[in-house]
């Protein structure tokens, strides 16, 4: 029996509903220990948001999710098997990462959205391009639009649609909407809720909106100093007595 969120989802907790689980998990780099015994699970289907002060580990946190860190201790499983019996590039296309850059590759809508099959000599179908765009609520006619052309926004609704091209059953979000306008992040948000409910994907989310994390998530994880301080559901921990989680939600964005 997993001794994860066991007050926040009860007896009932079982290993299939984990998708990822650190087990004493350390990373140390130099000397110098980024990551510090991390214990916890990220539950499946779920959003869980990662928050605390820059320089917590919460980007080495996620890197370790799809191999590109390896931790130095413990053992972190996804899906019922340990990392480390992945190939790295099986690990990548169930596990994707959506950074805050949105990065583009040179060519249209439609290069950039097809780059994942590329890479594993496969084609996509405009009907199949299509598809991927209204699921993102983006127009088919960008298709042969080139992606410089895009605005922010505009880029990450690709960037997600480009992560779901591989079906992963996880998708990392490393400060997705920290460079987007209000209207542009509002959409992103509704966006990502969409793709959860309707693929049910585990998400594990970095944000430094304190709001957003509050508002968005299932499970919030409140790190300092590359320690976990708690794990819990949003409503324990807006009630948390814990005071460093206190000193982390009362840094809410305005």
């Amino acid at each position: 029996m997993l001794i994860i969120y066991i007050e926040m989802i009860g007896d009932d907790c079982l290993e299939s509903d984990v998708a990822v689980q650190f087990k004493n998990v350390e990373y140390e780099i130099n000397n110098s220990k980024i990551l510090k015994e991390i214990n916890g699970a990220f539950i499946q289907g779920k959003l869980t948001s990662i928050i605390g002060p820059s320089g917590a580990g919460k980007s080495t946190l996620l890197t370790l999710i799809n191999l590109l860190k390896s931790a130095t201790k413990g053992e972190i499983v996804i899906s019922g098997k340990t990392i480390d019996s992945y190939d790295p590039m099986e690990l990548r296309r169930k596990v994707q990462l959506v950074s805050q850059e949105a990065t583009m590759i040179k060519g249209t809508v439609k290069d950039n959205l097809e780059l994942p099959l590329i890479l594993q000599n496969k084609n996509m179908t405009d009907e199949e391009a299509e598809q991927y765009l209204e699921n993102v609520d983006l127009s088919t006619s960008f298709l042969n639009k080139n992606s410089k052309e895009l605005s922010g926004g505009e880029k990450q609704k690709l960037s997600l649609a480009r992560a779901l091209v591989n079906k992963p059953s996880i998708i990392l979000l490393d400060e997705v909407t920290s460079a987007l306008d209000r209207n542009s992040k509002q959409a992103i948000e509704l966006l990502l809720q969409k793709i959860k409910r309707e693929h049910n994907v585990t998400m594990i989310w970095i944000t430094h909106d304190i709001n957003q994390a509050l508002r968005m998530s299932d499970y919030v994880w409140v790190m300092k100093n590359g320690e976990v301080v708690e794990t819990n559901t949003v409503e324990e921990i807006e009630n948390s007595k814990n005071t460093d989680v206190k000193s982390v939600i009362g840094e809410k964005s305005i």
